[in-house]
């Protein structure tokens, strides 16, 4: 697939999870399984929705859709997730098309991770991808108080990276992170045709 970044880009950021590593549907299965052990029920449909939302919020959401507030605790859920997430994170690949954009602008242009992702996670996706070089800058859900569809995210990446706003190019795959970007004030490319999606 030939794509080039848009004219006046001068900084990227891209997402992690469905962006640049094909970690969603290692995710759908953690969060399967811990749904499974606790009683609760989760779809495709609703971990899309929740794309980009740190694992915290998207556990407090399954406990309110399931009504099982009292019953578990978000804490319970999201270690039970993790767990599943943490011995499958190994057989994660980057996302070719996508990773090849930061492999190409690398040394070239600022660029910056830019993920709603807990920080031990990312950093383990990014190694396990061969990733983790192209990046001195990543945000996570751990360095801001405001996550997708919020801008703080990528704003931040943009002050890190020394670049104005509207000269950034953000790639993303999730609705939540779509919003931010377009809040940001920033281009913004859509992956979710550039690769199969098998979850």
């Amino acid at each position: 697939m030939q794509y080039d970044i848009k004219p006046g880009v001068r900084g990227l950021i891209f997402d992690l999870d469905g962006t640049l590593a094909d970690t969603m549907p290692y995710h759908f299965e953690g969060w399967k399984k811990a749904c499974n052990k606790y009683g609760a029920s989760i779809d495709p449909a609703f971990l899309r929705k929740h794309t980009g939302s740190p694992g915290w919020i998207i556990a407090g959401e399954i406990l309110k859709e399931n009504n099982l507030d009292g019953d578990v605790t978000v804490e319970e859920i999201i270690e039970e997730k993790l767990k599943v997430f943490y011995e499958q994170q190994q057989y994660v690949k980057p996302i070719k098309p996508v990773a090849d954009i930061a492999k190409k602008y690398y040394g070239i242009l600022p660029m910056s991770v830019g993920t709603g992702g807990h920080r031990l996670a990312v950093e383990r996706t990014l190694e396990v991808t061969g990733l983790r070089k192209y990046f001195d800058i990543i945000v996570t859900a751990n360095d801001v108080k405001h996550f997708k569809p919020h801008p703080e995210t990528f704003l931040k990446c943009a002050e890190l990276m020394k670049v104005d706003p509207q000269h950034v190019e953000v790639f993303e795959d999730g609705e939540l992170g779509i919003i931010a970007a377009k809040e940001a004030g920033m281009k913004i490319t859509d992956v979710r045709s550039w690769y199969d999606s098998n979850w």
